[in-house]
This record gives structure tokens, C-alpha cells and sequence, in this order.
């Protein structure tokens, strides 16, 4: 090991020995307390499904969407996107806990509310923005992305092959938002085919690598490397090799960023790099990490001093983790999952509300009185993966 790397190793090891120490039992505890939380808070009992915040904004709206055949616009339960995040924290609680009662929450209550959003009347098939019984809305590639991958994991604990089957139509739904249009790539919404975006494409190819994994048809690998190759042409910044949001049809780059795009780029190099062993694409995975970790990992002024927080925005950097803590697990870096780790930790001790619910600033600088069901339900999944470092 290279002077350089011993010494930010050694001074990153006091985290993860101590994440290690109590990821077992505190973090674990943590992830459970707040799923609990949340179920009991976010509850909407007469649809079988959850509040968009807590408390309830009376100002919400279905507004974003189509509202093709809608009979609703007061905002009854969460949208899609938030929803699926509490998919993927029974997923990775089951996961890492192996424990029963997660896969009899996650049969028994979670899947059958998602399966509320399930739109059959369009071919093909997926899940809609906002449950059905609000008529149809708009359909996201990206948020069936979440979804698939969720469904892909929880097939490989469970050998559960309707799991799976989902996977692979959503796999289908989503690649038929593929155009030649800038010469391939996925669009973002169905009903608006207006720009190619990193958030549909990048999760795209860890999906295909994921069935990859679980069929062993090609099929699957050739096309994770096709949508990551365009991605990478057309998204990525040079400078700093982080990703920029989107692309429109005249070409033009939308530039902003944001940590989830990169953090499934990350995810997609590590794994292609796993899968074919070509060192290209771990380099990419390495090289985008410390761009983010430098683009996104910021010092703030907190009541106990300064420390480097990611954004405001805790969904995407749960997503970032993903593609951090498989990059660590391949090349022992610990610097980026530390910093997430250290962010995750202070957002517990000091940052909660007294129903232990969290603002979108892990740093307590700022209070949100709507808490996100998004923002806080993708905290189950950080907390139980940090719990396995």
C-alpha cells in the first residue's frame, strides 16, 4: 500500500471501526425504530398506503402529473417515487437482518400497497406516478427503475420468481423509453419525451447488470453496457468526472448535479468492472467518487463544530451510498462511505424532531415542518447498509 493511501486509510479507520462496533446493534436499531416510526405516522389506513409528509400538507396537490382520466387533485397518499423508497429500506432491512417479520411486512403490506400504483391499461406495462384509483397519471422510467432494482435484490434473498418476473417487465417497460434520438439513451418520462437523463439511464444499467447476474443472458450485459457508454459520452463533466443531469433533444446539456446520478454510475462501474473484470470501468467508479465526494461534500458550521456534509437532498445521497459502499467493498477506500457514514450519524444525535422524523438538512441548520416521507424512509436503507460496514 502506497505512503499516501496507508495514512488516509488510517486516519478513515477510526469511523469504521466504530461503525462496525455498533453497526450491529445501534444502526440496525436505528433503521428499525424508524420504520416503525413511519408506519405508524405516515399511515393513510383507508387506502392501505402512506402520507406524502408528516404531518399533512394541506397544500398538496396532484399537480405535476398528466391527470389523464383523474377524478382526484387533493393529494389522498404519497406519489410513486417517495413510496418506493420505503420498498427499498424493508429490502435491505431484510437483507441484512435476514429477520422474518421484514419479509412478512414487505409480502404482506408494502408490496400489496405498491401494487396500487400498478397501471395495466397501458401497454407496456408499469407502475403509474400516483395510484390508480386517482385514474391515470404520468409514468417515470426512472421511478420504475427503483423499483426493479429493489425487486431484483429481494428475488436473489428470497428466490421469490414473481419478484423477479416484475423485474424483467419493468426492465421492459423501461428500455422501451430507448429512442435513436442523440444517438440512444432513455428518456425521463413517458408523456414527456423531451430530454435523456442520467436518473433514467444510469439506474438502467445497474438493472441490466443485476439480471445479468440473476439469468446469465447476455442480452442483459450488452445492453448495460451500451446505455453506460452513452451515458458516459453524453453526461459526464470532463473536469470533474461527476454527472451532469440530462440532455435535451437540441442537444443541449442540462448541467446541473446531483449525487444519486453519480452514485449509480459509480454502482454500474463497479459492477461491470466485477462482471468482466475490465479495470476501465473501476477507474471510472474511482474517479467519479472523488469528483463527487470534492463537487457535492461541504463544510458546515453545526452545533458541535465544523464537518463536511453531502446536500440537502437525503434520497440522492442514499443513492450515492449505494455506488460508495460498493466501490469501498472492491477497493478498500474508505473516505467516501466515512463521510456518509459521519453525516448519517450526526443527523440521529442532533438533528430529529421529537417523533424522531428528519429535515432534509442532515447538518441541523435548517427545520422543515413537513417532514418527507422520501426523506426519511431512505434512511432505513442507510442506516441498515452502514450497519454491514
Amino acid at each position: 500500500m502506497k505512503k499516501a493511501s496507508l495514512i488516509l486509510f488510517l486516519t478513515c479507520l477510526p469511523a469504521l471501526l466504530a461503525a462496525r462496533q455498533l453497526g450491529g446493534t445501534v444502526f440496525m436499531q436505528r433503521a428499525d425504530s424508524l420504520l416503525n416510526t413511519i408506519l405508524a405516522l405516515y399511515q393513510v389506513p383507508e387506502h392501505g398506503l402512506l402520507m406524502e409528509t408528516y404531518p399533512r400538507n394541506p397544500k398538496q396537490q396532484i399537480t405535476y402529473t398528466i391527470n389523464e382520466g383523474a377524478n382526484l387533485t387533493q393529494q389522498e397518499v404519497s406519489f410513486l417515487w417517495p413510496y418506493s423508497s420505503i420498498v427499498s429500506g424493508c429490502v435491505s432491512m431484510y437483507k441484512v437482518s435476514k429477520a422474518e417479520r421484514y419479509k412478512k411486512l414487505m409480502d404482506g403490506q408494502i408490496k400489496p400497497g405498491l401494487d396500487r400504483y400498478w397501471d395495466e391499461t397501458r401497454s407496456p406495462e408499469c407502475y403509474q406516478s400516483y395510484p390508480t384509483f386517482a385514474g391515470k397519471n404520468d409514468r417515470y422510467y426512472d421511478d420504475n427503475d427503483w423499483i426493479a432494482l429493489d425487486f431484483c435484490d429481494y428475488y436473489e434473498l428470497t428466490g421469490d420468481k414473481a419478484y423477479l418476473d416484475r423485474a424483467v417487465a419493468l426492465h421492459d417497460y423501461i428500455y422501451s423509453g430507448w429512442s435513436d434520438e442523440l444517438g440512444g439513451g432513455i428518456y425521463w418520462c413517458e408523456q414527456k419525451k423531451t430530454s435523456k437523463n442520467t436518473c433514467s439511464n444510469a439506474p438502467a444499467t445497474v438493472l441490466c447488470l443485476k439480471l445479468y447476474k440473476l439469468t446469465q443472458d447476455k442480452k442483459y450485459l450488452e445492453q448495460a453496457k451500451a446505455t453506460y457508454n452513452w451515458t458516459k459520452k453524453n453526461l459526464r463533466d470532463p473536469e470533474d468526472f461527476v454527472y451532469w443531469d440530462n440532455i435535451n433533444l437540441k442537444g443541449e446539456i442540462g448541467y446541473a448535479k446531483y449525487t444519486y446520478n453519480s452514485g449509480q454510475m459509480i454502482q454500474a462501474g463497479v459492477l461491470l468492472y466485477q462482471l468482466t473484470g475490465d479495470k476501465t470501468y473501476l477507474k471510472d467508479a474511482q474517479q467519479t467518487a472523488k469528483g463527487a465526494y470534492m463537487h457535492f461534500c461541504r463544510p458546515k458550521q453545526t452545533s458541535k463544530g465544523e464537518m463536511r456534509f453531502y446536500p440537502e437532498t437525503p434520497w440522492f445521497n442514499v443513492i450515492l451510498f449505494r455506488g460508495l459502499k460498493a466501490l469501498y467493498l472492491v477497493d478498500g477506500n474508505p473516505q467516501y462511505v466515512k463521510a456518509m457514514i459521519e453525516n448519517a450519524d450526526f443527523a440521529w444525535r442532533y438533528t430529529r424532531d421529537s417523533n424522531g422524523l428528519f429535515s432534509n438538512d442532515w447538518s441541523g441548520n435548517k427545520e422543515n415542518k413537513f417532514k418527507s416521507l422520501l426523506e426519511n424512509a431512505c434512511m432505513i436503507e442507510l442506516y441498515a447498509e452502514i450497519s454491514e460496514l
